[in-house]
């Protein structure tokens, strides 16, 4: 039975990890766009922006991002209190590897060029595609949440308001900031980070993923698939708990 819940896990979270490449590449695309990034992305990518002008340091959006991800579930501490269950710390460690993942999809996009109006488009709503598919993918997968959804869930908590409400309210808040930023840094609007395509993925990525979500009995089978390297997991369930 151990074994099994080892195995389980680990295949669990190869799947998440898949699922979070695909996120970050959704995210990344939408910033290529030069019409708005995402939500969740639109304050890390205002101070990458900043940093690249020496207005802040010059950290990737993935660091920034990582930052805000601390920051979040430091929120969600504060707002639980004696509430929050110290697995949630897992949070930490997905937001990371999201940041990473950020990075390297960045890199991977920048040798498009999205400078004509219909490529910007089409890279807008590609990648908004991909995230909606990637999120519906990532929350079948039954891990901890993302520090940006588990501020969401936590406010919702202990405010009992529903949580549809909630996450448009931290949305408008994060999009909000994001501007602030731009004014700050450039004293001016940014448009390249808040901007018509971030107002269409606020509302396209729900769409997708409630449009997609009946169809991804596939994935729960792929969920429940026992791999071929289970001999290898086997050995490391073993050696964690050897037989006596």
């Amino acid at each position: 039975m151990v074994k099994e819940k080892v195995i389980g896990f680990v295949w669990q979270h190869v799947l998440l990890l898949l699922s979070m490449f695909f996120m970050t590449l959704g995210v990344a695309l939408c910033v290529r766009s030069n019409l708005g990034s995402g939500v969740i992305s639109s304050i890390p990518m205002s101070f990458t922006l900043a940093g690249e002008a020496s207005l802040a340091p010059a950290w990737t959006i993935g660091e920034y991002t990582n930052i805000m991800n601390v920051i979040l579930v430091v929120a969600q501490i504060l707002v639980l209190r004696r509430r929050f269950e110290p697995i949630q710390l897992f949070q930490l460690v997905v937001g990371f590897v999201f940041g990473m993942f950020l990075d390297i999809n960045m890199w991977l996009t920048s040798f498009f060029s999205y400078d004509a109006i219909v490529s910007q488009i089409l890279a807008q709503f590609i990648g908004a595609t991909v995230l909606g598919c990637a999120v519906a993918a990532e929350i079948r997968c039954g891990s901890v949440t993302m520090p940006g959804e588990g501020i969401q869930v936590a406010i919702a908590c202990v405010t009992g308001r529903p949580f549809p409400m909630v996450k448009i309210m931290v949305d408008t808040t994060l999009v909000i900031l994001a501007v602030i930023s731009g004014y700050i840094f450039f004293g001016t609007w940014p448009w390249t980070v808040v901007g018509a395509g971030t107002l269409f993925a606020m509302f396209y990525v729900g769409y997708v993923v409630k449009l997609i979500n009946p169809h991804l009995g596939w994935f729960d089978r792929l969920l429940d698939y026992r791999p071929g390297f289970r001999r290898y997991i086997y050995g490391l369930a073993r050696f964690i708990y050897p037989r006596r």
